[in-house]
């Protein structure tokens, strides 16, 4: 289909036609590229859990390869409030005194920490007389029923509690001391933590030692982007984390200020139940559900060989990631450890085009069930929605898996660099940021929307936006981010445990159900038309414009590519050109080196200062990393190692490269480098 497109442009280019949109959008029908639109459906997956189908929140997304990051991701069902404030710059400002320090707990800083957290409680849970700065006890009347009642006692000695008496669902106490008491609001649980012993709650005139929001509600552990596995022993350690997660015993340990720690997965936590203090106990899980990315259908892998060739990777993920499962899965598991409470496994399968590679997905998810003995679409399917084809026939896509389709996500990194390489001979693309403001953006980010609430992902499943990649600039995040529940998305995906944290807040901040309500009886926003308008450059840059571009494209694939291929880090914080720390991954990089060959292709630059910016980019990202060109691995010491060879080959390939995907380069010269590192010549070879 590629290279019918290319055909199509290139000809009419040739005979001098000016773009031509109609035409193009009759082209791609006639070629099956567009698939016609069937009957309205509604998606009918069973055995859902809450938290995809009920429970709207922050995401995580984290490399399997790192059982530290796992278990991170995994544990950040519940954050804290106090510790994303006074960490980040979320929080005050570190003026008059309230400086963070670099050893020690700063008092000060915390009294403005708390200032912050009684905000966010007086504007979900206000009280009926005073705020909670004026609180100096909490009580709980009616501790052993029928029903308690929670009283807060003010600093003029008035008692008071919170204007919604619903959001009081449960508390814990230790003979008449109350230690916690949960509140509810959108769905999302908050736990005020009481503790006058503690060396923070002493500080607090109530004795409050936490707040701490139910944070990332589901985590996606990743086969793909985010990881740098290239043969059987990385597969082998990816495998082995996913196996521990789901047995439950994973553990990590690791040295911090000379203590050697060892995180494990948490446990649920239980609370007194407010309307029923003498009944059951309210059980909450203490860790996200956790959704496993696979690999996508364009890999193969050698870890394991068929009559001694590599196999398709997805194929292999898929078995393996359902045979890790089987342990989650088993009736002797302890359920106050199990990940999906209703017997599913969560799949995520990236970067598929069009409803024929969903229906390959879901015809190889039904064989791997066959083979272990799962019943019928126990494995669940959630699409991303990063590549074009599957943008513009969403609808059909999601058909095509609709018993088991419980996700869809945009994905505007990758999506960006499929839409430069699909219309990669329609001309030179605009520069990145009037490609992310072009007419096709806000429409495919609609479109997503839309279509997942009129096939029923609503109550059954989520709909996802795309990641902030700055983890040091929480206070721009928690100023916007609030913009995705507001699109009618049930999920984010956040860079860290404490961006999750903050996000939360924008989830009582926006009820996205009734976001939702609302958008599906307004109608579409959009149109596949306006998300096939490719983003064309339409004026002359100057040389400024061109350089700036240039030089913050490939600084990027040089301090990505660097990390990836000496250190087999597929996700990390990146600084950029101007030294903020970005998380970068294969999707960022995909943007960039499709981004530079359509430039080179069109002659907006030529090869020589595509050259030369490299060597200029290469001393940049060098010093950044600590190194001059006397260091080994310095990328400016020769300009010829293996990191520096992959830069270039992404660009220099790049309009060739099936969809423009970086895997096949990536996983080329990272196999070099390792065989390079082992000394093993004749594998570098």
């Amino acid at each position: 289909m590629q290279a019918r497109i290319d055909a199509w442009v290139l000809k009419h280019k040739a005979s001098g036609e000016q773009w031509n949109q109609s035409a193009y959008e009759r082209f791609l029908r006639d070629i099956g590229y567009l698939v016609p639109r069937g009957t309205p459906f509604q998606i009918s997956p069973s055995n859902v859990d809450d938290e995809l189908a009920k429970r709207p929140g922050p995401q995580l997304v984290v490399p399997a390869d790192n059982a530290r990051y796992a278990l991170n991701a995994a544990n950040a069902r519940w954050g804290s409030l106090l510790d994303a404030f006074y960490g980040t710059d979320a929080g005050p400002p570190e003026t008059g005194g309230a400086e963070k320090k670099k050893s020690g707990y700063n008092p000060v800083r915390g009294a403005k920490v708390f200032q912050y957290a009684h905000k966010f409680l007086d504007t979900h849970f206000p009280l009926r007389d005073g705020r909670f700065d004026d609180v100096t006890t909490f009580e709980v009347a009616n501790k052993d029923g029928p029903v308690a009642s929670l009283n807060l006692v003010l600093s003029s000695g008035k008692k008071t509690t919170v204007r919604d008496a619903a959001a009081f669902v449960g508390f814990n106490a230790n003979g008449s001391t109350v230690s916690s008491v949960l509140l509810r609001h959108n769905g999302l649980h908050v736990e005020i933590a009481i503790d006058r012993a503690h060396s923070i709650g002493k500080t607090h005139p109530a004795g409050v030692s936490d707040v701490r929001l139910e944070a990332a509600v589901s985590s996606i552990i990743d086969f793909e982007d985010s990881v740098s596995a290239v043969d059987a022993h990385d597969k082998a350690q990816v495998y082995k984390n996913w196996a521990g997660l789901m047995r439950g015993d994973l553990a990590s340990s690791f040295t911090k200020g000379g203590v050697t720690k060892t995180r494990r997965l948490n446990p649920d936590k239980s609370f007194v139940s407010s309307a029923n203090p003498r009944g059951a106990p309210i059980l909450l899980k203490g860790r996200s559900l956790l959704l496993v990315r696979n690999v996508s259908l364009h890999m193969y892998t050698d870890a394991v060989l068929l009559d001694g060739r590599p196999v398709p990777e997805g194929i292999l993920d898929a078995m393996v990631s359902a045979l890790g499962s089987l342990h989650d899965l088993s009736p002797s598991k302890d359920d106050a450890m199990r990940n999906s409470r209703h017997g599913s496994v969560y799949v995520v399968k990236p970067k598929m085009h069009g409803p024929e590679e969903v229906q390959f997905t879901d015809r190889v998810f039904g064989a791997v069930e066959e083979a272990l003995g799962m019943k019928p679409y126990t494995i669940k399917v959630g699409i991303m929605d990063e590549e074009r084809r599957t943008s513009v026939n969403l609808s059909e896509c999601i058909r095509a898996a609709k018993h088991r389709c419980i996700f869809i996500n945009t994905g505007f990194l990758d999506r960006t660099g499929d839409e430069i390489h699909t219309s990669f001979h329609a001309g030179p693309m605009l520069p990145k940021a009037g490609i992310k403001a072009a007419l096709w953006r806000n429409a495919y980010e609609d479109q997503n929307v839309d279509v997942g609430i009129a096939v029923g992902l609503p109550g059954k499943g989520q709909i996802g936006k795309g990641m902030w990649a700055a983890p040091d600039a929480m206070a721009k995040m928690v100023a916007t981010k609030a913009a995705h529940p507001k699109s009618g998305a049930t999920c984010a995906w956040v860079p860290s445990p404490t961006a999750a944290t903050l996000h939360a807040m924008h989830y009582h901040q926006v009820n996205v159900l009734d976001v939702q309500r609302t958008l599906a009886s307004g109608g579409a926003r959009s149109s596949v038309s306006d998300i096939l308008v490719p983003p064309l450059l339409t004026r002359k840059l100057s040389e400024k414009e061109i350089d700036y571009e240039l030089e913050n494209n490939v600084q990027g694939i040089l301090g990505y590519v660097l990390r990836w291929i000496q250190l087999g880090v597929g996700c990390s914080k990146v600084p950029d050109l101007e030294n903020i720390g970005l998380m970068e991954d294969r999707a960022t990089l995909r943007i960039s080196s499709q981004h530079v060959a359509n430039w080179l292709w069109h002659g907006i630059v030529s090869r020589e200062k595509v050259e030369r910016v490299f060597r200029k980019m290469a001393v940049v990202v060098d010093k950044q990393n600590g190194r001059d060109s006397s260091d080994p691995l310095a990328m400016s010491n020769g300009y010829n190692n293996f990191a520096y060879r992959a830069a270039l080959a992404l660009v220099f390939e790049g309009r060739d490269a099936p969809n423009g995907l970086t895997e096949p380069v990536l996983h080329r010269f990272r196999r070099m480098e390792k065989a390079a590192q082992s000394g093993n010549t004749r594998a570098r070879m």
